[in-house]
């Protein structure tokens, strides 16, 4: 007896594409999650739904120039956070508790962090003196279902939408 469902899912340690039936193309990912959640409110079997990208991209947008005052405060901001987290447990599982304690962690925190992030940028310099972001995009979003479900999923979907309370 085999473990898989039509809709291709069984147990395994390799991921796989879901098959099934396409229920939809949509152009964003925002337009593909509001049907998966028109489909969730109508009490529908929601996990045997997948949404699938189609074409993906990564887009790399460059943010800024990097430089070593941007890099200093960009470690001393991240390391002052770090302090603050170990000042906050200084302070709450201490003896005689101080305020000081916190301040004085976010203090040093940001020194190392600023010290760490000029060390690393002056290591690194000729390779990337550019910030960015990066982001995955898909050209569509299909939605796969279970061929099972096609039908009442296109029924359910045919239904005008009702107001929430």
């Amino acid at each position: 007896m085999s473990n898989q469902s039509p809709f291709g899912r069984k147990p395994q340690s390799q991921p796989t594409l879901p098959k099934g039936d396409v229920l939809g193309t949509y152009e964003t990912y925002v337009e593909a999650q509001s049907v998966v959640d028109r489909l969730s409110k109508a009490e529908f079997e929601v996990k045997q739904l997948a949404i699938v990208g189609n074409d993906l991209k990564t887009v790399e947008r460059v943010t800024g120039k990097l430089t070593y005052g941007r890099t200093a405060a960009t470690g001393a901001a991240s390391g002052a956070w770090f302090g603050l987290f170990f000042g906050i447990l200084l302070f709450l599982f201490s003896a005689t508790p101080q305020i000081g304690f916190v301040l004085a962690a976010a203090l040093i925190g940001a020194g190392f962090g600023m010290l760490f992030g000029i060390v690393t940028y002056s290591l690194g310099r000729r390779r990337r003196d550019f910030t960015s972001t990066h982001q995955v995009l898909a050209s569509n979003y299909q939605i796969i279902i279970d061929p099972l479900l096609t039908a009442k999923a296109q029924d359910v979907l045919a239904q005008p939408d009702r107001p929430t309370a």
